[in-house]
């Protein structure tokens, strides 16, 4: 089996002198960088103290959902004669927070692309994709909550 190394840093950027000398003598911002390529400004969600203008890990998380299952969805397009002529996915993710008992997690994804084919393409066989699109994804693939989509095909 093939397999792919990726690398990454994240470099807490937060220090505002004191360290981590109390919960709130700090901030929660980062970098996250690959070799060749931009640079991500990240936080904590809003709610833990994060900016609310940098991404943070959980909108990362539903941003890689998404773009993975959209990737695949046009390799499955192009490869059966689908015209894929706009793709815009807004998806949702719902996360609980625990309790002092049980850590937090995602309990849900929900994918919703709308996608516009061309005239002479089949908008059944367009919709049916999305299902391979799904099983073929390995950042769904690698995840323990339930990813689902519910994609609206529409034609030229």
């Amino acid at each position: 089996m093939k397999q792919h190394t990726y690398q990454t840093t994240v470099e807490w950027v937060g220090n505002l002198g004191r360290g981590t000398s109390s919960y709130t003598a700090y901030e929660r911002d980062f970098i996250a960088s690959a070799l060749n390529k931009p640079n991500i400004l990240g936080s904590a969600d809003p709610a833990f103290r994060g900016d609310k203008t940098r991404w943070n890990p959980e909108d990362m998380l539903l941003a890689c959902i998404s773009a993975c299952h959209k990737l695949w969805y046009l390799h499955f397009c192009a490869v059966n004669n689908i015209i894929v002529q706009e793709y815009r996915d807004e998806a949702i993710a719902i996360m609980d927070e625990g309790s002092s008992e049980q850590a937090g997690r995602f309990i849900s994804a929900t994918l919703k692309p709308r996608v516009r084919i061309s005239s002479e393409s089949d908008a059944v066989k367009a919709l049916a994709l999305h299902e391979n699109a799904h099983h073929a994804c390995f950042i769904a693939n690698s995840l323990n909550f339930l990813v689902k989509c519910e994609a609206i095909i529409e034609k030229d």
